[in-house]
């Protein structure tokens, strides 16, 4: 009777500290979402506004400048790293690392199996050097609007800028509904 009890224990003990571990996990993943949200939104408003004042061009620099700017801020108010990445990268300071790799890889084989790219997500806490973080990507999808400068048929004004910008450029050629790439944070947990 004394073992049964130890283990009836054991199990209360444990199921309790993982429910405890699952709640935290939940609640940081939920404040990643109205994060990604939030900068989503700031980015989305200054890119249609630039588009209204001076179309693609205007909004490559929207990119180039504001949305760097944009993850800094929150990523600093939050202490936590915030930015883009994609398996094609535009800019070279975007390179997925290894762990986003993974996941962009994931998120194309969730595409092909029909899931909504709108809601596609992925979050695990990884342990490096004794630190536990948790790593939460949201994947974008390529909209009609993304197309003038990320498409297959780019106008030559906006081609220019973006050769001067980013000589390295592989983030064209996409289709609308490809997934565009992922927004990636990374958190202390």
């Amino acid at each position: 009777m004394k073992n049964i009890l130890l283990v009836v224990l054991a199990w209360v003990i444990t199921s309790t500290i993982g429910c405890a571990g699952t709640d935290k996990v939940d609640a940081a993943v939920a404040d990643n979402r109205v994060t990604v949200k939030m900068f989503g939104k700031q980015l989305k408003g200054q890119l249609v506004a630039a588009m209204k004042e001076g179309g693609p061009v205007a909004a490559v620099n929207v990119c180039n400048i504001q949305a760097p700017l944009i993850a800094a801020k929150i990523g600093k108010d939050k202490g936590w790293e915030i930015a883009r990445t994609s398996l094609k990268v535009r800019n070279v300071g975007n390179l997925p690392d290894a762990w986003e790799v993974n996941v962009l890889q994931n998120f194309e084989t969730r595409k092909a199996a029909g899931e909504d790219i709108a809601k596609m997500e992925y979050h695990e806490v990884v342990v490096s050097n004794g630190k536990s973080t948790l790593r939460y990507m949201k994947a974008i999808p390529t909209s009609a609007a993304c197309l003038a400068c990320h498409g297959s048929s780019i106008d030559s004004k906006v081609t220019a800028k973006l050769d001067a910008l980013y000589p390295s450029d592989q983030a064209r050629g996409y289709k609308e509904g490809d997934i565009r790439g992922a927004f990636t944070i990374s958190s202390p947990f």
